[in-house]
């Protein structure tokens, strides 16, 4: 089995010639004996692996490539397998797409105690649920890949290399980072219609019918073979999605969204944690401390701008642009619902989102207080561009 995969591998490798690295991947210590890369389907996961794969090949490294998405896995040990490689020589073992594997993280933890393989995998972004199966707490070092920013699209789209920003240096030179990159205004929103999966650049012409089915895929396969949900009951997610892409983001009413999306609302939590864990959705919590923290309800948002225009045109702007704010801060920053403006950053810094227009007068008396505006180029004192937010990663 091990000269069928090693085929797989170099059919694999033939037609790879993907050379931008992704922001995490500069991240990583490759050192680590054990690396999970967690993420949604489509972020580049896969990507990832191959150039580590081509990497540890031009060292002269005996590394495997392995798709647990193989028809002949589900039938071997993926331990005794690994045993076999390591036995031959084999020190990296490279194991895509881990959650599709029944008992993977017991599997895992064996070859981790029982081999000295280097094991780099891939899975869902269900994390919960990967440290329930077994105690990998202890040995992994777990990365979540989130989806292209809107600083490593631009690096795609116009083959350039561009500086990140950290949030503070956005705040305090803001002006002078703007006219430094000098953004043309369109590109950004083109970013928001179809610049957050890296498939954008294979698959042009058919994007969202590939993000369509990207969604289903999450739904229909990984959320049943995780066994979170019953396949009889995907299409009630299917339709919370449709639910929350068509309303302005608002604190949660569990018996109104149950009603609208044809769920009962004992079920309607669980599936939005479900659809979060996919990265399908974001849920944002308010801003509280203690036992509070329980009763407080969130704001749902989809977890990007692609993924509501890929529903169609019947959506808010004020949701595209609180949308993509929270999906840029969350990935690197602690993001809270705020009492006064939209969101608070890091238990310091308050933000409202809006257009061009939008005035100080919610949050005029709060101290650390922000516009991120949409539709200018450069801001002025503490009116930013909201595109600039997508430079922090």
């Amino acid at each position: 089995m091990l000269d069928t995969i090693k085929q797989y591998q170099d059919r694999f490798l033939k037609n790879f010639n993907t050379n931008y690295k992704r922001y995490l991947y500069e991240k990583i210590d490759f050192d680590e004996k054990l690396i999970g890369i967690m993420g949604a389907r489509g972020v580049g996961k896969t990507t990832m692996l191959f150039q580590r794969l081509s990497e540890l090949k031009g060292l002269s490294k005996k590394a495997l490539y392995i798709s647990l998405d193989y028809p002949f896995i589900s039938s071997a040990s993926l331990s005794e397998l690994a045993f076999k490689f390591a036995d031959s020589g084999g020190e990296y073992l490279l194991l895509d797409e881990v959650h599709k594997y029944e008992d993977f993280a017991s599997h895992l933890k064996t070859i981790y105690d029982m081999s000295e393989l280097k094991v780099i995998f891939t899975g869902s972004s269900a994390v919960s649920i990967l440290n329930a199966k077994a105690d990998l707490s202890r040995r992994v070092s777990l990365f979540n890949l989130e989806g292209l920013s809107f600083r490593e699209f631009l690096e795609l789209d116009n083959k350039t290399s561009l500086f990140k920003f950290g949030l503070e240096e956005i705040l305090s030179d803001h002006p002078n980072i703007s006219r430094q990159l000098q953004i043309d205004f369109n590109t950004f929103k083109k970013y928001l219609q179809v610049g957050f999966y890296p498939f954008y650049f294979s698959k042009t012409n058919s994007y969202y019918e590939s993000l369509l089915n990207t969604i289903n895929l999450s739904i229909d396969i990984d959320l049943t073979s995780l066994g979170l949900v019953e396949q009889r009951y995907t299409y009630k997610l299917k339709k919370l999605l449709e639910v929350v892409c068509q309303s302005e983001p608002f604190e949660v009413n569990y018996t109104k969204i149950a009603a609208l999306a044809e769920i009962s609302r004992a079920k309607l939590y669980d599936y939005i944690v479900y659809l979060s864990d996919a990265r399908l959705v974001n849920m944002i919590d308010e801003q509280s401390r203690g036992l509070s923290k329980l009763v407080k309800p969130a704001k749902i948002y989809m977890n990007n701008t692609n993924l509501i225009y890929s529903y169609g045109n019947n959506f808010k702007i004020g949701t595209i642009r609180e949308t993509f704010f929270a999906n840029q801060l969350k990935a690197t920053h602690k993001l809270n619902i705020s009492k006064q403006g939209d969101f608070i950053v890091d238990d310091k810094f308050t933000f409202e989102i809006g257009g061009a227009k939008k005035s100080f007068e919610q949050i005029k008396d709060m101290p650390n207080s922000y516009i991120a505006a949409d539709d200018i180029e450069v801001g002025i004192g503490n009116k930013i561009p909201l595109w600039l937010f997508g430079f922090l990663y």
